[in-house]
């Protein structure tokens, strides 16, 4: 084997376990840092609205990563299953990004605060839910096919805060449009990739 072929096959140093709604940005991000650095597995998105079925897929991912003697760490919030991500992770030692949810983990604690305490009613949109904003939203909520709950489930906000990764004027565009069908003021804000940035740092 030759010194190419033998840098291909290098396994990694981490195996990062994410949510796949944060594939696109963790990539980015990988792609920074030294070649071999950190692996990703992502379990699917949708598993948002099913958040039963994410710590069994977490246990199996990590047993994986285990056999392969990878160090591990997770990129995901509570995502609704009431603690019990961190349960199993203090119990297996392995570290997750600090927050409760991406918004946060873009934003960071202190400013996510002061939005919180800018507007209450604050709707957040993140590149990812920008992009399928439709599928999300507007079809997963069931507003294309009953309009007239558009206006119960979003009784007590008054904002979309699209917190941005990228500059695109196109998601901006996107992201104006979908305050428009919500009936709510438009507000952006571009974050960068956050606390995700730092966090994969200190594993490079």
């Amino acid at each position: 084997m030759n010194k190419q072929q033998a840098k291909a096959v290098k396994p990694a140093h981490l195996h990062l376990i994410a949510c796949g709604a944060l594939a696109r940005e963790l990539l980015v991000l990988i792609n920074q840092l030294p070649e071999g650095a950190v692996e990703l597995t992502c379990l699917p998105a949708s598993w948002h609205n099913h958040p039963e079925k994410i710590v069994p897929g977490l246990k199996k991912k990590i047993a994986a990563a285990r056999r392969d003697g990878m160090e591990i760490a997770v990129a995901y919030g509570d995502c609704g299953t009431g603690g019990e991500i961190d349960a199993l992770l203090e119990a297996e030692n392995i570290a997750r990004i600090a927050g409760p949810h991406c918004y946060e983990m873009f934003l960071g604690k202190p400013d996510f605060d002061a939005e919180m305490d800018k507007a209450l009613g604050t709707f957040f949109l993140t590149d990812y839910m920008v992009r399928h904003f439709e599928r999300i939203v507007m079809k997963g909520m069931a507003l294309r096919q009953y309009p007239q709950l558009r206006d119960l489930y979003f009784a007590h906000y008054t904002r979309v805060l699209y917190i941005a990764q990228t500059r695109s004027k196109t998601l901006q565009e996107k992201a104006q449009k979908a305050a428009c069908e919500l009936g709510l003021d438009y507000e952006y804000r571009y974050t960068g990739y956050g606390e995700f940035s730092r966090f994969l740092k200190q594993f490079a």
